[in-house]
């Protein structure tokens, strides 16, 4: 599967409707509610850590499922953003990799194999890391058309639902829609399903996560050694 499909750092597929379900209908104050409340948030951001589960999922030309489990780390000082997700196992098998993402750049460490492969266009994608960790309302807007989805618990905390469209075609032509949760109060994501189309998405489960709390020393690095093998893409 093409990288830029497997690295946002959130993904999945439409809403499901249960039956009986009552539509919500948001008040038009109520984004920009939502959004100012992640203002706050944003400024307040320094860093964050959580445990992840990443499922990908593909329906085209076959079914396929892929269930990573991890840590992933944020940090941002003004502008600078950085971004490492530290992946422990791929369907229930350790499968040790890490993902870091700074100044524009992608590193894939694949430890099984001793490799670092460095993708160096990725600047433009800054937008789908720091979704849901760190940004502000105004950044999000600024990126992203946004639709207000209501209220809705997730795992006993109450977050707020936004459906995001990139305004860029270039990212929306491979990432068509964002459904995010939001605890407003902290400034991050619970839950994000991202629809890559094509029959192919990503739902993101965070849990024990930890606001502007230190970072472990190596949380966007890697060890190498003599034999890593280093390839440019």
């Amino acid at each position: 599967m093409h990288l830029s499909r497997r690295l946002v750092i959130a993904a999945s597929i439409a809403i499901l409707l249960l039956p009986g379900r009552i539509a919500f209908a948001a008040a038009p104050d109520e984004k920009d509610r939502v959004l100012r409340q992640l203002d706050i948030a944003g400024k307040n951001f320094r860093s964050t850590s959580a445990d992840f589960e990443f499922v990908t999922v593909s329906t085209q030309p076959i079914y396929e499922k892929d269930v990573q489990k991890g840590v992933s780390y944020y940090k941002r000082e003004g502008h600078a953003f950085q971004f490492a997700a530290h992946i422990r196992e791929v369907n229930g098998k350790p499968v040790p990799k890490v993902v870091v993402f700074l100044d524009g750049t992608v590193k894939l460490y694949e430890k099984m194999i001793d490799q670092v492969t460095t993708f160096t266009r990725y600047s433009q994608y800054q937008s789908w890391f720091m979704l849901g960790f760190g940004a502000s309302g105004k950044e999000l807007e600024e990126k992203w058309e946004i639709k207000y989805l209501g209220p809705e618990k997730i795992d006993g905390v109450m977050t707020e639902k936004l459906e995001m469209v990139a305004k860029d075609p270039a990212i929306s032509k491979n990432l068509p829609k964002v459904t995010l949760w939001m605890d407003t109060e902290r400034g991050v994501s619970l839950k994000q399903i991202f629809d890559q189309g094509q029959g192919q998405s990503r739902t993101c489960y965070y849990t024990n996560i930890k606001v502007n709390h230190p970072l472990p020393a190596d949380a966007f690095t890697f060890k190498t050694d003599s034999k890593t093998v280093y390839v440019n893409r």
